[in-house]
C-alpha cells in the first residue's frame, strides 16, 4: 500500500514536468533563443533546438510578416524597418543602451561603430544580450527608448 502514493507522486511531478518543457519549448517558438535551461528544486531541465542559420531565416521572415502588417498601419515604423541601415532585434525582450542604470551608453547618435561593436543589449529571460553592429558606420537613428521592451525583428537603430 505504501508504493501507492509514492506512484501517484511521481505521476505528478513527471506531469508539472512536462508542462515544463512544453512551456519552455513554446518560450523557444516565441523568441529567437536556441536554448533555454532552468533549474528548480533539484531538477534540471534544458530545451534546445539546432537551428541553422539558413533555416531560420526563412522561419524570421514568416514570423516578421505579422509585426510589418502591423507596423504599417503605424506608418514611419514600417518605412524604417524596410532601412537599408536598419538594425533590427534578434528577439523580444527589453532594450538598455547602457551597461548599468546611469552609465554611459554604448552608442549615441552620431558615434562611429565597427563591425561587432556591442550597440545595445536587450534583456530576455533575465539574460542580458549584447546586440553587436551589424555593420561599421555612423548612427544616425536611435529608434526607441532605454528600458523599452521590444519585439522580433522592430528596428532598433539606423546606421549609415
Amino acid at each position: 500500500m505504501a508504493r501507492q502514493p509514492d506512484d501517484k507522486s511521481a505521476a505528478k511531478v513527471s506531469s508539472e514536468d512536462s508542462a515544463l518543457i512544453r512551456e519552455l519549448a513554446t518560450l523557444l517558438d516565441e523568441t529567437s533563443l536556441t536554448e533555454i535551461e532552468i533549474e528548480r528544486a533539484g531538477l534540471r531541465v534544458r530545451v534546445a533546438r539546432n537551428v541553422s542559420i539558413a533555416a531560420a531565416m526563412p522561419a524570421a521572415v514568416v514570423a516578421a510578416a505579422p509585426v510589418a502588417a502591423a507596423a504599417a498601419s503605424a506608418g514611419a515604423s514600417a518605412d524604417l524597418s524596410k532601412h537599408p541601415g536598419a538594425v533590427t532585434s534578434p528577439m523580444v525582450g527589453t532594450a538598455y543602451w547602457a551597461p548599468e542604470p546611469g552609465a554611459k551608453p554604448f552608442v549615441e547618435v552620431g558615434s562611429k561603430v565597427s563591425v561587432g561593436q556591442t550597440l545595445l543589449i536587450i534583456e530576455a529571460m533575465k539574460t542580458m544580450n549584447q546586440i553587436p553592429s551589424p555593420r561599421s558606420g555612423t548612427v544616425t537613428q536611435i529608434l526607441i527608448e532605454d528600458g523599452q521592451p521590444v519585439e522580433f525583428g522592430e528596428p532598433l537603430v539606423i546606421i549609415e
